[in-house]
């Protein structure tokens, strides 16, 4: 019988786009005012720093990915070079992650559905996405692809429509309720830390959230079309993606309306689209992150049914969701997935709202664990497989000083999630998490173990 293998139906523009999308989180329409109103103009530097510390992640991953073209996930290098557990560790870690943003993302698409539909019960849209998004997803992989294209094709139209928007105010010294837009606003109210290192410091917490999904990218390797060409091209155009996308609207942003007259608790892109007269702002807006919550819940569906369908291959999962549907789909692997973020989805409507936020506190944690555990599987290939590397077209600039700079900043994250209350409860309970998969890792290979003994003693016994 012949081994069933994914369709490689993804093409250039598609993996594009998704490492676009995946650069490009809810976090910037929604959450940048409050960054902005915690570190002022100083968060264009924690968006600089965390970036540099993605691309070089993405270098690291992509490497890996390269090495090995048989490689379909993190699972995979992960089990070559760090061993059984902690590829199971990483896989059902990757599942969570993506299950708990799936579960915060159908919650939000309700939200934002209601703006529009008041009385419309804030379950229902989120149920009526999945549902769509399930349909989609069990078609074709092409079909993934162009969904993606299309979602992150409505956030790069945004941004690119305030940059233009936020210039040409600024080279008009368009006069906005808190003064003319300049430039000198950068720097003008108190500097660029007018709330100090603290204020600063803690910024990367909701920073680093912003770029969560970003190795995304890396996990369409297997359903890719050329991934030599496509995937060093997507890690490579990640720098550019975060200079204009994330900095360069928070510049225009920032030089609009001083940092200290932007609301915390309104998105600065509806800000800046009234102060030029469009009465539409609030719904454009709303538009445009209703979609970003849909494409963050459909890449929710695939890449946990992805991780599901490679646990699965390695016997770390049940071996029915490694069955792949006429269209080379994991379908199996993708209603598992859809019916435990459609549990998440009921939780989360019966639940009090800290219970929501520690999830996704968790999920954050556990993020910092993947990209921290790439780059290790990293720098065990470099010195086990040297004569890989030598190869390899595409490796990761600056090895090992680039790892080790990666793995303290991820150190910093923690110590800083330590520092905010609402994130702090996180890091204590995630190690339930950790401690649960080992115990589940350890009894289902002590069964194993003992399911061949008495196929030995059976055997012996015929």
């Amino acid at each position: 019988m012949q081994e069933q293998k994914l369709e490689r139906g993804l093409k250039n523009r598609h993996v594009q786009l998704i490492a676009i999308g995946g650069a490009i989180g809810t976090g910037l329409f929604l959450g940048a005012g409050k960054s902005i109103h915690l570190a002022g103009p100083s968060i264009l530097f924690a968006y600089l720093i965390t970036g540099i510390i993605c691309f070089l992640i993405m270098r690291a991953l992509g490497e890996l990915l390269l090495s090995n073209l048989n490689y379909h996930s993190f699972v995979d290098f992960v089990r070559d070079y760090l061993g059984d557990m902690a590829a199971f560790i990483t896989g059902w870690t990757y599942w969570f992650c993506w299950i708990s943003i799936a579960m915060a993302d159908l919650t939000a698409v309700g939200l934002y559905t209601q703006y529009w539909f008041p009385s419309v019960p804030q379950w229902m849209p989120g149920l009526i996405a999945l549902v769509i998004l399930l349909c989609m997803n069990l078609a074709t992989v092409k079909l993934f692809g162009e969904m993606e294209f299309w979602f992150a094709l409505i956030k790069v139209i945004a941004i690119v429509t305030l940059i233009v928007v936020g210039v040409f105010m600024i080279i008009k010294g368009f006069s906005t309720n808190s003064g003319p837009a300049s430039f000198t606003n950068l720097w003008g109210h108190g500097g660029m830390l007018p709330n100090g290192m603290n204020g600063f410091i803690l910024s990367f917490q909701m920073v680093v959230f912003a770029f969560v999904g970003i190795e995304l990218v890396g996990l369409t390797a297997g359903e890719t079309k050329d991934p030599e060409k496509v995937i060093p091209k997507a890690i490579n155009s990640i720098p550019i993606r975060v200079l204009i996308f994330y900095i360069g609207a928070l510049i225009v942003i920032m030089s609009v309306y001083p940092w200290n007259s932007i609301i915390p608790t309104e998105s600065p892109f509806v800000q800046v689209f009234v102060a030029v007269g469009i009465a539409a702002a609030a719904g454009i807006v709303n538009f445009v992150v209703l979609t970003s919550a849909a494409s963050a819940c459909n890449s929710a569906i695939f890449s946990t049914s992805r991780m599901v369908y490679s646990l699965a291959k390695d016997k770390n999962a049940s071996v029915k969701l490694a069955k792949l549907n006429q269209r080379k789909v994991p379908s199996n692997a993708l209603f598992f997935s859809a019916a435990v973020i459609l549990a998440a989805v009921i939780l989360n409507y019966v639940m009090p709202e800290g219970v929501f936020t520690l999830i996704t506190s968790i999920s954050t944690v556990c993020f910092i664990f993947i990209w921290g555990i790439t780059v290790v599987s990293h720098l065990k290939y470099r010195k086990t497989r040297p004569e890989l590397a030598k190869v390899n077209k595409f490796k990761l600039p600056l090895y090992p000083f680039s790892n080790y700079l990666i793995l303290t900043f991820l150190a910093f994250v923690l110590v800083v999630l330590a520092l905010a209350e609402d994130t702090r409860v996180a890091l204590f309970v995630t190690p339930v998490w950790f401690i649960m998969l080992i115990a589940v890792y350890k009894t289902r290979k002590a069964n194993g173990k003992q399911a061949e003994q008495s196929e030995e003693e059976e055997e012996m016994l015929g």
